[in-house]
């Protein structure tokens, strides 16, 4: 993904207590600050075992997550906190009693819970107290950590309180209003008892005019003063329906959207064209981004639903394009708004995904439970407020006259980039700009960025001193062993007495080790409270260093090297192949176990000096078995499309035969060449010759790299959309300051 603003304090202020601490973080932002973006960049660049959840079903997909009731098996009436008094037994209220009489984790999911470092929970302003509480006390129950919240897991809240709230139906708030003060999830008691460092990012990126900024900052605090509301109502204008041009209209209620999309959509000319998306295993219709049936006919107006991949963006979720035609009832094209650049669309897909433990990798991953594949697009002369959320619209008609929950006028106006692109179909009135007074005290009582920088060296340190401690002990190994013990006892096969005297054996070993790792952390304690007061670490140093000598010696010497040698006996002999599985299994397990003492550290000190190099001795078999789960669990990485079109334009193949290779246009093997560019993976002499490159290149100096329009204007068919997009890569690449 590209890289964040370097500019952007907050951003790395924030990704720092993620990634360096265990602090609890509340990430907010008014619209457009990158609140999706820190999650992203969180997500691919965190090295702890994370989950990601959300309130809803496709926010979940958004996020790349899954919903918080799926993944913790919560019930979907009001939860009671503990001691709590039930008005009843079947008026669907859930204490924590019922909550984990009800939940059925199976191992691989306790372990999970047991491993997990990180909870990510995105749009949290839509989290209601007593859902936070009921995860607070499902994670503290099966991680047995009963007085840390959240069992000891960091949480990071993603999301703006300004936006949409959560949904309390008010027989249900009549239950739980003696025990919460509001709805919100700061009201919860786990956030009472442990609240969220506050962060908030202030660089907006969607908006550039000041006064549209300074304007939306007073409808989200409900600060407007007359003279702005009079400037906003000037936008007024009832009758306009943005015929002719590309614009959306923003409304309150499905039906009012689904019903303009319809006529508009029914009043054009042309052939009505339907593609049909494809669900593969579990995927909800409920979480579908966009219909399962998609109709569209040439000039319809649609909206792209997810972001471009590719760099520099052509498309970003929630960008207007028109149909330009339908080729062969199976290929979309699409012009983009705001430029003449064509697109031939290609389906995407969106993953319905479960969490699962690796122990082998000592990490999460990720398994498909199924998938839903569609073009990225939907109809797009109308949408409700509630799905614009996160969207960026260059023009829009706001029908929010009938907004009925705080923030829906504040996410309606914050979608769009600039006040000249926006018009109101019913004018915006006082009592419809609402925030709530609670959400107002929490935000100003909260931010203290100064406090935060000051902090972040001593939690920092914190953090590397309990996870230095932790690392000293051998539970994991010695529960990993009475697993195999456990496994080892349904069985019948050669040499079975021989399998029972090793498992025996390791077991004793790890038992042995583990009792002088709790010895060591005991005496370990006291070295880092020590260095975190006086900040001098020769003494850590010294006794950690002799300690993981210690350890990774014994490690192989005793549980490796035996394991090793039965599995060199035992590999040819018939019929007892899963043995043989299951060694090789543990010795990749035991080989990580290893490498994390290997690898341990305190901020930029290390432990491993002198040490034997013992990746050299690890067998062969290991570091396949390495490689495959490595395989398995790798994503599938941004820009595949783009690298397959290379390596055919580098294997001599022309743009013609790429395309009819791959079943592209010859404009998007072009875009694909362009972006090669801009990764540096293609001289740009080898893509365009050098006699565009004369025309093009000082138009790109004098113009710019924001934009292809105003060069393919001068230029006209002479050079393609992707020709100009490559040389204002290379530009780019060749001069990084001058185009910041």
């Amino acid at each position: 993904m590209p890289q964040p603003d370097t500019s952007n304090t907050m951003f790395h202020l924030a990704a720092d207590y993620i990634n360096h601490t265990n602090c609890h973080l509340f990430l907010t932002g008014k619209a457009g600050t990158g609140k999706t973006t820190f999650l992203k960049y969180i997500k691919e660049h965190t090295t702890k075992n994370t989950v990601v959840v959300a309130p809803t079903g496709v926010a979940a997909i958004n996020a790349g997550g899954v919903t918080m009731h799926s993944f913790f098996q919560l019930p979907f009436g009001p939860y009671v906190p503990s001691g709590a008094h039930l008005f009843g037994v079947d008026n669907g209220v859930t204490d924590a009693h019922a909550l984990f009489r009800n939940i059925r984790f199976n191992y691989e999911k306790k372990e999970l819970l047991r491993e997990m470092e990180l909870l990510i929970i995105d749009e949290v302003s839509m989290v209601r107290a007593d859902t936070l509480d009921a995860i607070d006390a499902i994670l503290r129950h099966f991680r047995s950590q009963p007085l840390l919240p959240f069992g000891g897991v960091q949480v990071l809240y993603i999301g703006d309180l300004y936006q949409l709230p959560p949904v309390m139906p008010d027989d249900q708030w009549r239950m739980l209003k003696e025990h919460y003060e509001s709805v919100f999830f700061f009201d919860a008691r786990v956030i009472r008892q442990s609240p969220p460092l506050y962060i908030e990012l202030k660089k907006i990126y969607r908006q550039n005019e000041a006064t549209f900024i300074d304007l939306l900052n007073g409808v989200r605090n409900s600060t407007l003063d007359w003279d702005q509301l009079e400037e906003l109502n000037q936008r007024y204008n009832p009758g306009f329906n943005g015929e002719g041009d590309q614009y959306i209209v923003l409304t309150t209620h499905n039906r009012r959207a689904d019903e303009i999309n319809a006529a508009r959509l029914a009043a054009m000319q042309g052939n009505l064209h339907r593609f049909e998306g494809e669900i593969k295993g579990d995927f909800s219709e409920k979480a579908l981004p966009t219909d399962m049936v998609l109709q569209i006919k040439p000039g319809a107006q649609v909206m792209f639903i997810k972001n471009d991949l590719a760099e520099p963006r052509r498309y970003f979720n929630g960008k207007l394009a028109t149909v330009k035609s339908v080729i062969n009832e199976d290929k979309i094209v699409v012009t983009l708004a705001g430029s003449e650049e064509t697109l031939i669309l290609e389906k995407e897909t969106w993953r319905n995904i479960r969490y699962s433990w690796n122990k082998a990798e000592n990490s999460v991953d990720e398994e498909e439970l199924g998938s839903f594949t569609q073009y990225p697009i939907r109809l797009a002369w109308a949408i409700t407020i509630h799905k614009s959320q996160g969207l960026t619209f260059e023009k829009a008609i706001i029908d929010a006259g009938n907004a009925f929950a705080p923030g829906q006028v504040y996410v309606a106006l914050s979608r769009c980039t600039s006040l000249e692109g926006l018009v109101l179909h019913s004018r915006i009135h006082p009592g419809a700009i609402r925030t709530d007074l609670q959400v107002q005290e929490y935000s100003s009582k909260s931010e203290n960025t100064d406090r935060l920088e000051d902090e972040l060296d001593n939690q920092k340190q914190i953090f590397w001193a309990g996870q230095l401690v932790k690392l000293f002990g051998a539970e994991k190994i010695l529960t990993e062993l009475q697993l195999h013990a456990s496994w080892l006892r349904d069985k019948k096969m050669n040499g079975m007495e021989s399998a029972v005297t090793l498992s025996r054996n390791l077991q004793q070993r790890a038992a042995q080790l583990h009792q002088v790792g709790l010895k060591f952390r005991q005496q370990l304690q006291p070295l880092v409270d020590d260095v975190l007061v006086n900040k001098d670490t020769a003494l850590l140093q010294e006794r950690v260093t002799k300690a993981i000598a210690y350890f990774t010696q014994d490690i192989y010497e005793n549980l490796i090297k035996p394991l090793k040698r039965e599995i060199d006996i035992v590999k040819d002999i018939p019929k007892i192949k899963k043995y043989v599985v299951q060694l090789g299994s543990l010795e990749t397990f035991l080989w990580n176990r290893l490498e994390l003492f290997l690898n341990a550290r305190f901020g930029e000190l290390t432990f491993n000096e002198g040490l034997p190099d013992y990746s050299a001795l690890r067998s062969p078999a290991s570091k396949e078995k390495e490689a495959v789960i490595k395989e398995k669990k790798k994503k599938a990485e941004a820009g595949s499309s783009r690298r397959g079109s290379l390596e055919l334009f580098l294997g001599g193949k022309t743009l013609q035969e790429i395309a009819t290779e791959r079943s592209l246009a010859v404009s998007t093997v072009e875009s694909h060449l362009a972006d090669a560019v801009a990764f540096g993976e293609l001289e740009l002499g080898k893509f365009i010759d050098e006699k565009k490159i004369s025309l093009i290149l000082p138009l790109v100096k004098e113009m710019g790299v924001a934009s292809s329009s105003p060069i393919k204007a001068k230029l006209g068919d002479t050079v393609t959309w992707a020709e100009i997009r490559a040389v204002q890569n290379y530009y780019k690449k060749m001069n990084p300051i001058d185009t910041e």
